[in-house]
């Protein structure tokens, strides 16, 4: 990464980030998506020249050279800055930098790593650079039934370099309604068997491995962790019914990111989660239950409001929604785009499109987790 804009060969603006020039003679670059694009007031026009002049064929010197050509009126150093302006806030990369990824992964991640360019904000010089830090990452996914089949799907196919994927289950009919790993055949089979099988077969450039094993208490969590060395834990399972109490306050000793997801009914969340950063689950919790108004009778017991069953009610598309917010939280924590500011829990409501979804609260300075994590 770099902030310099002396260090970049060629400049130009990102393709997806193209400039306009608005009715009122503003510069509007970075698209017309809210939290990437911007608007720049450029009354005497040299602000549109320069970001003309960035098209990739051009040293920076040219570049500043190209405008004050053009524009007696402004001086070099004016360009300079502008120049590092527009690459710290992410709309420049340099056309010369190299791809440092073979022939064979420069046509598989073709399509995702222009996104990312998108979506980053940083200023780096290569866009391939987010990519190279998900062959990089190790990632420990706990369940890949719905949710977290789904997601290892997607980190797989978006090229972590290796997931390690834990369940304790088998196969049975009743999963196939959701379970994107499985198929009729899969039946009776470990679903860490059967899911590794599926994932090494979608991407042969990922180490993919399995571990059946229920997670019964903190200890458990613990001897993953240290076994595997991850860089992220993907929770998707939700049994037993500490496990996200356990996880919270494993991933908060080893310091280790991690993120969540689920579905109650319609209603599909993920969680985003740094030790240290923000709120951990725990907090959110405390924050979540001072905000709700349950009108219980004194003594009644919050599972009232909210009762279990033997099993949770998904479908394909409560799970395929869980798994892609879950999926997409990893990889914005792995790679930083985009740039989350951890200790929040986002999602959608199937009944109320449209509607946003967010908790986010402050944390909890006497949580019983976190209270003593330093920021």
């Amino acid at each position: 990464m770099t902030t310099d804009v002396r260090s970049l060969r060629r400049p130009r603006v990102k393709p997806e980030h193209r400039p306009y020039r608005t009715v009122d003679g503003h510069v509007r670059i970075g698209s017309v998506v809210h939290g990437i694009g911007a608007e720049i007031a450029d009354p005497k026009g040299w602000v549109w020249l320069l970001v003309e002049a960035l098209d990739g064929s051009r040293a920076p010197s040219a570049v500043v050279a190209r405008v004050l050509a053009g524009h007696g009126d402004v001086t070099g150093e004016d360009v300079w800055q502008a120049m590092a302006d527009l690459l710290a806030a992410g709309f420049l990369e340099d056309a010369a930098a190299p791809v440092p990824v073979s022939g064979r992964g420069r046509e598989r991640y073709s399509r995702g790593v222009p996104l990312l360019r998108w979506m980053d904000r940083g200023p780096r010089t290569s866009p391939w650079e987010a990519q190279l830090l998900l062959r990089r990452a190790r990632v420990l996914v706990l369940g890949v039934g719905g949710t977290g089949g789904h997601a290892a799907q997607s980190l797989v196919a978006s090229g972590v370099g290796q997931v390690h994927c834990v369940d304790p289950d088998v196969v049975e009919l009743s999963n196939l309604n959701r379970q994107p790993l499985f198929r009729e055949d899969d039946i009776g089979r470990p679903k860490t068997e059967a899911a590794v099988a599926t994932l090494r077969a979608l991407n042969s450039d990922v180490t993919v491995t399995g571990e059946r094993l229920e997670v019964r208490g903190p200890a458990d969590l613990t001897a993953l962790l240290a076994g595997g060395d991850p860089d992220l834990l993907v929770l998707a399972a939700d049994r037993p019914d500490d496990l996200r109490r356990w996880v919270n306050r494993a991933c908060i000793a080893a310091g280790l990111p991690w993120v969540d997801a689920g579905y109650r009914g319609p209603l599909v969340t993920a969680g985003v989660y740094v030790p240290g950063r923000g709120a951990c689950w725990e907090c959110l919790r405390v924050g979540e239950a001072a905000r709700r108004e349950l009108r219980l009778a004194p003594g009644q017991d919050e599972r009232v409001a909210s009762p279990r069953m033997p099993w949770n009610p998904a479908s394909a598309v409560t799970a395929g929604l869980s798994g892609a917010l879950l999926a997409h939280a990893a990889l914005a924590l792995l790679t930083g785009i985009p740039d989350l500011e951890p200790g929040f829990r986002f999602g959608v409501n199937l009944m109320l499109p449209g509607e946003p979804h967010l908790q986010r609260f402050p944390r909890q300075a006497d949580c019983a987790a976190c209270g003593g994590v330093r920021t």
